[in-house]
């Protein structure tokens, strides 16, 4: 099969299938006479694999490290059991942070409601309090750095 039905098939984009081929994600194709890329069984089911690993969130290179687990079934698994632990400690630390972002946004949405002009609305005055280095509502006052900012540089 061509690249385009072989994304058709496993639903990753074109570009990404040959970004994976470069990243050695996906052994070459062979080649038609015309220069083609011919994609076989295998092809489409390490793409699969791959697709499913990354709707995982999994980065590449963990991807790359279970694909030679794969490559070597003789192998202990006790990598594979502390990739995904790793795997699981990084997805963990993310819903954390996003419960904290979540919560940032909700103290910043209830400083205003509608219904009065622009000028008067307190979501925009406690931004650019905190653009200014002051307190606002969605940061404690202790965690905003005092002082200019850094320079892009430093």
């Amino acid at each position: 099969m061509r690249i385009a039905e072989l994304g058709r098939a496993t639903g990753v984009d074109i570009e990404t299938i040959r970004y994976y081929e470069k990243a050695g994600l996906l052994p070459a194709p062979a080649r038609t006479a015309n220069g083609y890329r011919d994609y076989g069984p295998t092809h489409l089911e390490r793409l699969a694999f791959v697709r499913h690993c990354r709707a995982l969130d999994m980065p590449l290179a963990e991807v790359k490290r279970l694909l030679d687990f794969i490559a070597h079934p003789a192998s202990d698994c006790s990598g594979i059991d502390h990739l995904i632990d790793d795997q699981l400690a990084r997805v963990r630390a993310r819903l954390q942070s996003m419960h904290a972002l979540e919560r940032q946004l909700a103290a910043l949405r209830s400083s205003c409601n509608a219904g009065h002009p622009t000028a008067e609305c307190g979501i925009l005055h406690e931004l650019i309090a905190a653009a200014h280095g002051e307190a606002c509502a969605c940061h404690a006052a202790a965690a905003r750095p005092k002082g200019p900012a850094p320079h892009a540089h430093e």
